[in-house]
């Protein structure tokens, strides 16, 4: 909320400079965020008399002008067509630079001419747009003094920061009157006497039945015999400061209100209308071109709406249309005054992606007792500015009631706010602030809340009014108090297993990412998600309106963008959200990876291969590692990946029979296709939800270092299988041959043929038996690996190759 000085001043009567007011700006709680002072800075730009201007004599458009600065002559070359003899002007002198262009002067010479200093327009003085000539000061003004106070546009900006539930503070006087509750000076009377309608108001009002509820009151009044022209220098320099631009007397009205009082107004071209005009709920199929020149489809039963016999005019509290919009043709108006319902204008302005001074006001809710006066000052302001005779005030509903009392003990504020403030300006404080306070008795209050207040709900509310206005500077600080025992930290090893496996893949290579938990629907959809809902009521963007089912979905996405941009070797990685449903269960904290295109050394030493389903089986396997589990305890079960993997290359990874840990493989050929991937690419997803919590040990100290001085013995073996063995099931039946011995066993061969017969595969694995107290002699060794084959067999059904 931007505001200038002495725009205050018109509601504060006050003597208090700047520096106070700021300061107590933000000890009421009224944030101030930054003080645009131009005094400063436009002191040095003076007013000059212009003794005489000539034609330049090789420059047809420009003029040599002998300027009387106050200090002395000078020569300014000048090219403003309204330069002129027996003017007065803003000189600015040779040194100085010039605000709006950044340029700094210095003595030059123009088509031969000697030139010093500049006579300035109000552009190059950064005070608007006006370039078309030089600032031409009024007879009187003083010779040589700064001229920003002369024009008035040495005016302080206040720009402070409100918080959502003060709706009332959007407007001048509800700044005011928090700052003479402070005492800080004392609220002047708002001037808001009827203005007498000369006839009968031609245009009728009415609220459907569907539409009370959004607008449950509508003031309008015709207002005939217009001048829609400039708005006078007053209005337009307050306008200008706070950043808005002036269109016309008529809008710069309304919006001058909106800013003063807290009240956004509409003016409808009342010859553009046709008929009367119904506020009603908008029907299917229905559209509006607004005043932003964009084309909204209406919401059928959601939007409330001002329409006429010809369809609808405005989007009501958010934005009116463009084709009953005020011009410079204009000369009769109808003037809108209303209330709306914050919660309904809240919905319209997302849905629909409308951002307006009027959805910002009425959606933190506007006081509903300004739509009379706000209409009647309206009206003053047009008839004193545009001229022009005005209707009587047509009133449809009625202004929504609002009476709330709230039981106040003034004790509270000292045992909710720590500190003591005299009942006495307790009373004093709510009533400046418009609370009506009925003491009861010293120990309870009734304190009834004003319109402007709906945010004061309770007794806490007027506790904190109180301190507020007090000032938060009076609260002292209380230290905490010391505590003795040092407590234990809340994270246990399941909330830390996310950071062993993050830490785990970023060694491994994997670059970690941070993505959105939104993605688009037909992307969900392909990772086994997109449900209805999960579907985002008010997605920021197009491509964000679902929540993930998997990160891994997110990872590929990155993987696309990377391609197109000639990445086409990528591993990445990211810990985060899934989502299967809309239940607190169905969000699970998942680590994924994805490796795309080659992998391996790019050097003479060696060539590097594509990435394939291994890849992504040691990046899961590392990650359980590192989330404390026993991949050995794992099982890998084929087949019962979901449909984003390839159906012949990928796996689930299993505890038992019922729990699933997580999948890997390569992704499905079309997955890749979809989000145009180059090359192959295999992902993982690991659920650190399902991991059992890990066993704590009794002795948390590091186990001693084990080192054998026996030389390890290393035995291979080839066994053949049927085809549709797992070797991990090999593997298994291998360890749990001999536990104490056996510390290591991997395939290093596959063979098929015809030499096997149909349907078989030879697997080659190599043993290694780690010796602990003795060597092993041969009968030992040999017992072991009769051991082994003995338990393959039964495991598996795989006889020993001969």
């Amino acid at each position: 909320m931007k505001f200038t000085l002495s725009w205050l001043k018109d509601h504060l009567d006050t003597d208090a400079d700047l520096d106070r007011i700021a300061l107590a700006l933000t000890a009421v709680g009224l944030e101030v965020e930054e003080i645009t002072d131009r005094r400063a800075a436009l002191a040095p730009f003076t007013v000059a008399h212009v003794i005489s201007a000539e034609k330049h004599p090789d420059a047809d458009k420009l003029r040599v002008c002998r300027v009387d600065t106050g200090d002395g002559e000078v020569q300014v070359v000048c090219g403003a067509p309204n330069a002129r003899t027996g003017m007065k002007a803003v000189f600015a002198r040779s040194g100085l630079t010039v605000p709006g262009t950044g340029l700094t002067l210095k003595p030059s010479k123009i088509r031969g001419v000697e030139s010093n200093g500049m006579l300035v327009s109000m552009r190059e003085m950064g005070l608007s747009d006006e370039h078309d000539g030089i600032i031409e000061m009024p007879g009187d003004a003083p010779l040589g003094q700064p001229f920003a106070p002369v024009l008035g546009v040495d005016d302080p900006v206040i720009e402070i920061a409100i918080t959502p539930n003060r709706g009332d503070c959007l407007g001048v006087r509800g700044i005011a009157r928090d700052l003479a509750a402070a005492g800080l000076g004392t609220l002047k009377p708002l001037e808001a006497t009827p203005v007498a309608g000369r006839f009968p108001n031609p245009v009728a009002i009415r609220i459907t039945d569907d539409a009370k509820s959004g607008c449950p009151v509508f003031a309008g009044r015709t207002i005939r015999g217009v001048t829609n022209g400039v708005a006078p220098d007053w209005m337009l320099r307050r306008l200008t400061a706070v950043g808005l631009r002036p269109i016309s007397v008529l809008v710069d009205i309304t919006n001058y209100v909106s800013l003063d009082l807290g009240r956004p107004l509409h003016v409808f071209d009342a010859k553009k209308l046709t008929g009367d005009l119904t506020i009603r709920t908008a029907a299917e199929g229905e559209s509006l071109k607004a005043l932003d020149e964009r084309t909204y489809a209406l919401g059928a039963g959601r939007d409330v709406v001002i329409a006429d016999d010809a369809g609808v005019q405005s989007l009501g509290g958010i934005m009116g249309g463009e084709a009953t919009g005020v011009d410079e043709t204009t000369t009769e108006v109808v003037l809108e005054c209303a209330w709306f319902d914050p919660k309904r204008i809240a919905e319209s302005g997302r849905a629909l992606s409308i951002l307006s001074d009027a959805r910002y006001r009425f959606e933190r809710t506007v006081d509903p007792e300004t739509v009379l006066p706000g209409t009647e000052i309206a009206t003053a302001l047009i008839l004193k500015l545009a001229g022009g005779e005005a209707s009587e005030v047509t009133v449809a509903g009625e202004v929504p009631g609002f009476d709330r009392v709230i039981g106040f003990r003034p004790a509270r504020v000292e045992s909710l706010g720590g500190i003591v403030v005299d009942p006495a300006a307790q009373a004093t404080i709510l009533t400046r602030l418009g609370f009506d306070v009925v003491q009861e008795s010293d120990a309870l209050w009734q304190v009834r809340v004003p319109s402007w207040r709906q945010d004061v709900e309770g007794e806490a509310d007027l506790v904190e009014e109180v301190l507020r206005i007090n000032g938060y500077d009076a609260v002292p600080p209380v230290p905490l108090p010391r505590v003795d025992v040092v407590t234990r930290t809340a994270a246990n090893d399941r909330r830390r297993r996310a950071g062993w496996v993050r830490r785990d893949l970023a060694a491994r290579g994997l670059v970690e990412t941070v993505n959105y938990s939104f993605l688009t629907a037909a992307a969900a959809r392909r990772f086994g998600g997109g449900a209805d809902e999960l579907h985002l009521l008010n997605p920021i963007s197009a491509d964000l309106e679902v929540m993930r089912p998997t990160p891994l979905a997110s990872l590929v996405m990155v993987a696309g963008r990377a391609a197109a941009r000639g990445e086409l070797d990528g591993r990445w990685f990211e810990v985060g959200p899934g989502w299967r449903g809309i239940a607190p269960a169905d969000q699970r904290n998942l680590a994924t990876g994805l490796r795309t295109g080659r992998t391996g050394p790019r050097s003479w030493t060696g060539q590097p291969r594509p990435v394939d389903v291994f890849d992504a089986k040691a990046d899961i396997l590392a990650a359980l590692a590192a989330a404390g589990m026993d991949a050995d305890k794992v099982q890998i079960v084929a087949g019962e990946a979901p449909g984003h993997y390839h159906p012949g290359r990928s796996a689930a990874m299993k505890l038992g029979p019922k729990l699933t840990l997580g999948f890997f493989g390569e992704l499905h050929p079309l997955v890749v296709e979809a989000h145009d991937v180059k090359g192959p690419a295999v992902g993982f997803e690991l659920d650190l939800d399902a991991l059992p919590e890990p066993k704590r040990k009794a002795d948390r100290t590091r186990p001693a270092l084990v080192l054998h001085d026996l030389q390890p013995v290393e035995r291979d073996f080839a066994f053949v299988v049927d085809a549709g063995v797992a070797a991990e099931a090999l593997i298994k039946a291998v360890r749990g041959a001999e536990k104490k011995l056996i510390t290591d066993v991997s395939v290093f061969d596959r063979y098929e043929g015809e030499r096997l017969g149909a349907g078989k595969v030879s697997l080659a694995v190599s043993v290694t038996l780690q010796p602990v107290e003795r060597t092993l002699t041969d009968a030992e060794i040999q017992a072991v690996s009769d051991r082994i084959v003995a338990a393959v067999t039964k495991a598996t059904g795989a006889v020993l190759r001969g």
